[in-house]
């Protein structure tokens, strides 16, 4: 087992410094957020003949020069006339710690877990002086042995998974000494389209009415990260395939597949935790998250929150029915278009306020995080990272299942699954007979591999 060393904290500032007085403010889906943080792990191999100790400067010089694309990132917080948060661009920059650890890279992910993985990404709360407070953190540690790991974590108020991984491959492009693929693009959410102001217009009222409630309901939460524990689930492009196919109505079996991966194997979650939190007639709460760039017409290279939430309502399907349960969560993302989210952000608008909730207080969560592309961040040129992995921290109520795109070589529809829930649940979960029957590969939190 790899033992780690913290040798120091220090902060990086960028290259070239902002001109003074400049601001960044927030939107309402930012300031949702502010309740929450984001935690990713990149594992890379050995970078050619290069020791740990020069791994850890070329990263630390390449960051620096990143940063100046990056003003909002290396601000600090204060409150504007409303009391709510904005940046003040000065160029404090990002806290960056560097450690190292014994044996190589490959021997730490035959034994990973949660709680040791996430002492690869170190974060601090906020607690008395917010100007002072970095809201974002990397850590490097070199593996004596061979290999490094990279984390990062960042505020959710700054940043969804999205940005946060557009930042990790912005830095990757600039260590490798290429120019950034996709630069960070900081404007406001666009405006509802002017076609579509029409005096009839009726709003979409369940996306409202979860976000409302949510608000209304949003409780003091409790710390889940000593009673929850993650487990990561590899699906190859046939498992996934599979999965696609067993969804399917069996009145039309040899029609093409009508569900998504996304759709396909939330459906085969849902259906399986509500399982092991012991429901026999029909299924947990549920809201799915997914990344709305598109939807709303914004560049990929969009820099903010804009993950939304909306809820699966699963009355009247059959017990633990498959097919029914990936049905309506396709019909659920359907309503999640243009005309939806900005009838959502409109009232939010109108009904901003200092109390912003939890979105993941009551349901299980479901995210998507398939725009984000993990495996095309290449800190070692050419060469996809060992393994990647996402935490929106905290995890409270039912638990939280993120789905994202696998490397290359698990195939187009190859998808990694963490799913984080009490610890007594996820040995269950592994057993389930749907997972059983899939196989997929247990990257961690399960000694025992099902594959």
């Amino acid at each position: 087992m790899a033992e780690i060393t913290y040798i120091c904290k220090r902060t990086v500032v960028s290259t070239k410094p902002i001109q003074p007085g400049k601001y960044h403010s927030f939107s309402v889906l930012d300031h949702l957020m502010e309740k929450n943080h984001i935690r990713i792990v990149y594992y890379c191999k050995s970078w050619g003949e290069k020791k740990a100790g020069e791994i850890t400067v070329s990263l630390r010089e390449s960051i620096s020069d990143m940063l100046t694309h990056f003003p909002k990132v290396t601000g600090r917080l204060i409150r504007n006339e409303k009391g709510n948060w904005m940046i003040k661009c000065n160029d404090a920059g990002v806290r960056m710690v560097e450690a190292r650890a014994k044996g190589s890279v490959e021997d730490w992910l035959k034994s990973v877990d949660r709680e040791k993985e996430l002492k690869l990404v170190y974060w601090e709360d906020m607690i008395h002086k917010p100007y002072f407070w970095s809201t974002f953190y990397v850590q490097i540690t070199d593996f004596e042995e061979g290999g490094v790991a990279i984390g990062l974590s960042c505020f959710h108020l700054l940043a969804d998974p999205i940005c946060a991984t557009m930042f990790l491959k912005a830095w990757a492009d600039k260590t490798l000494g290429q120019k950034m693929v996709s630069p960070p693009f900081f404007h406001p959410l666009p405006p509802r389209r002017p076609i579509n102001k029409t005096s009839n217009h009726k709003p979409y009222t369940d996306l409202i009415n979860h976000y409302k409630f949510s608000i209304e309901n949003s409780a003091p939460f409790l710390d889940a990260n000593h009673t929850h524990t993650t487990v990561t689930l590899s699906f190859s492009d046939h498992m996934v395939q599979a999965c696609m196919d067993m969804v399917q109505p069996i009145s039309a079996p040899k029609k093409p597949n009508p569900s998504s991966p996304f759709e396909a194997l939330a459906g085969l979650l849902w259906i399986c935790i509500s399982k092991v939190k012991g429901l026999r007639n029909g299924l947990v709460n549920m809201s799915l998250c997914l990344d709305q760039r598109k939807v709303l017409g914004l560049d990929k290279g969009f820099f903010g929150n804009c993950m939304v939430y909306n809820k699966v309502y699963s009355n009247g399907l059959e017990e633990h029915n498959l097919s029914q349960a990936t049905k309506v969560i396709g019909e659920a993302l359907e309503k999640m278009d243009n005309e939806g989210i900005m009838d959502l952000i409109e009232w939010l608008e109108h009904n901003d306020s200092q109390s912003h909730p939890l979105m993941n207080n009551c349901d299980l969560i479901c995210a998507s995080l398939e725009t984000a592309e993990p495996y095309s961040v290449h800190f070692v040129g050419g060469f996809e990272p060992i393994r990647v992995s996402y935490y929106v921290e905290p995890v409270i109520g039912i638990g939280q299942v993120l789905i994202f795109r696998a490397p290359s070589y698990e195939g187009p529809l190859g998808r990694v699954v963490m799913v984080t829930l009490p610890k007594d649940e996820i040995v269950k979960l592994c057993e389930d007979e749907l997972i059983l029957h899939l196989s997929p590969r247990i990257l961690m939190g399960v000694a025992r591999n099902y594959a």
